[in-house]
């Protein structure tokens, strides 16, 4: 059986001088890839959206899930290898910044991102968090109950144990995963990384993202944003704006200028 593309554009069919830049998106834990897709209009012509579709969802569906974290990048890794043909950059949020993280870290040499966002989500030497952990060992009612403290489950779901257990499978196996996941200390990327957070977020705060530091040789740049830990939804500009900002440069030769925009 062939296997699906691992990831998604809204812009199939486009010629092959394409998008300066590809921006490769990996969702949140039980995200949807096509939810990414929508952002392309606020990007622009030169900039491309690819969605990364981990196994086991959307057109995959018929894959297995990935079993660990490591699992998950050493694919995206690979995919990104195939398709990468101009220069590109990572954006991962939560559970997808921290694949997008690892990926980067396989992807040392050529060909390796230009820039990684990571949104929504603590220094992965500080993962997976006490609440992550004790959120996975739950099960039923009460898993989707501790969800809710992250937000992004709408309402009709939190109350409705039908709809949740229909709905959340996915979710709960992507939470197992991050609290199976263990870092290991490895050199610092050599490329610029950018932080994305909610200012209302219950998760994730200053403390959190510090030793972020230790994963870069130049020290990151934080944008905190309106909104809790999902800041994007319903309304990306604060993303979209630092998207734009990061990959201006990324067409340089020498790939050393780095525009900043504050998004306060």
């Amino acid at each position: 059986m062939p296997v699906a593309l691992p990831f998604l554009t809204p812009t199939a069919g486009r010629p092959a001088t394409g998008p300066r830049t590809r921006v490769f998106c990996f969702p949140h834990a039980g995200g949807s890839p096509r939810a990414f897709l929508r952002w392309q209009s606020s990007l622009g012509d030169d900039i491309e959206v690819a969605a990364f579709c981990p196994p086991g969802r959307d057109q995959r569906h018929r894959e297995p899930r990935a079993a660990s974290v490591a699992e998950l990048a050493a694919g995206a890794a690979e995919a990104v290898r195939a398709a990468a043909d101009g220069p590109f950059v990572f954006f991962g949020h939560s559970l997808g910044a921290l694949v997008a993280f690892e990926t980067a870290r396989l992807l040392r040499g050529h060909p390796q991102p230009h820039h990684l966002i990571a949104s929504g989500c603590a220094a992965p030497s500080l993962l997976p968090t006490r609440r992550v952990v004790e959120t996975a060992r739950l099960e039923g009612r009460a898993f989707t109950e501790a969800v809710g403290f992250f937000g992004g489950l709408p309402p009709e779901v939190v109350d409705d144990e039908e709809i949740a257990e229909l709905l959340l499978p996915a979710l709960r196996a992507d939470f197992r995963m991050v609290a199976g996941y263990r870092y290991l200390p490895g050199a610092p990327l050599d490329i610029p990384v950018t932080l994305v957070n909610g200012r209302d977020d219950p998760h994730v705060d200053g403390a959190a993202l510090r030793p972020w530091a230790r994963e870069a040789v130049r020290p990151p740049q934080t944008h905190w944003v309106d909104g809790g830990h999902f800041h994007f939804d319903p309304d990306p500009t604060g993303v979209t704006t630092v998207l734009r900002s990061v990959t201006s440069g990324t067409g340089d030769a020498d790939g050393e200028r780095w525009e900043h925009v504050e998004v306060i």
